[in-house]
């Protein structure tokens, strides 16, 4: 079993807590970084009628939800949005939550999108599970339509530069791992998170790799002591 595939079961395995985990972990601040997602994209991309969001690595559905809800509060008319994920446990659980949204069993690499056929590419605390990470980058510039919006949410890499960069450390390797192994009754997989996020996932790395694959960073910006950064880049 390569990586990509022990990634997948292993989130097969927690989907079931994932939810409840999510929100503990990040005691609820995930919400409101999700919120500033979707209300800066839909600034940027500008039309009060959008074709096609795509969400990549949806797991259970959680940024559709904030789509869908961030849409009608700005009186945004969403045509189509579809989840796509490896993990089918993780989209049953999404599927009950939402069953009106297509859900779609591909990797970020290897999408049944049409050519230049989506407005918006959103994959939140996600990437960092992408394997071929450039691969993908350029699977979503293929997807996009031109100027069309990859909107990136991840924990990244920093430097320790002062005392709650060690704090934000520390829950990282140590709390997290044991509050989410407690809740999901999968330690292993919680002990995974932090370690996934590796030295090349950088707020810099992240948009060398866009920048080559074609899309353009055009709002970059970190959250919460810098742990969740939010890159929104522009296909040209």
């Amino acid at each position: 079993m390569g990586k990509q595939e022990k990634i997948v079961t292993m989130f097969n395995d927690i989907a079931g807590t994932y939810d409840v985990a999510n929100r503990v972990l990040s005691m609820g601040i995930d919400k409101s970084w999700r919120n500033k997602a979707c209300n800066k994209t839909f600034e940027l991309y500008n039309q009060k009628e959008i074709e096609k969001v795509v969400d990549v690595a949806c797991g259970t559905g959680d940024m559709i939800m904030f789509w869908k809800q961030i849409a009608k509060e700005n009186s945004i008319t969403l045509k189509n949005i579809i989840g796509i994920d490896p993990s089918v446990g993780m989209m049953d659980v999404g599927k009950k939550k939402l069953p009106d949204v297509e859900f779609i069993e591909a990797f970020a690499t290897d999408m049944p999108l049409e050519d230049e056929s989506t407005d918006i590419i959103s994959i939140s605390y996600g990437i960092r599970n992408v394997v071929e990470r450039q691969e993908a980058f350029d699977e979503f510039a293929r997807a996009l339509k031109k100027g069309g919006l990859v909107v990136i949410s991840e924990f990244t890499k920093n430097e320790k530069t002062n005392p709650l960069d060690y704090l934000t450390d520390f829950y990282m390797n140590k709390i997290l791992p044991t509050l989410g192994g407690l809740i999901s009754r999968n330690k292993e997989a919680y002990t995974y998170l932090p370690n996934s996020i590796d030295e090349f996932l950088t707020k810099d790395n992240l948009c060398k790799e866009l920048k080559q694959a074609g899309l353009e960073p055009v709002h970059v910006k970190s959250f919460s002591m810098n742990i969740s950064t939010l890159i929104i880049a522009r296909k040209l």
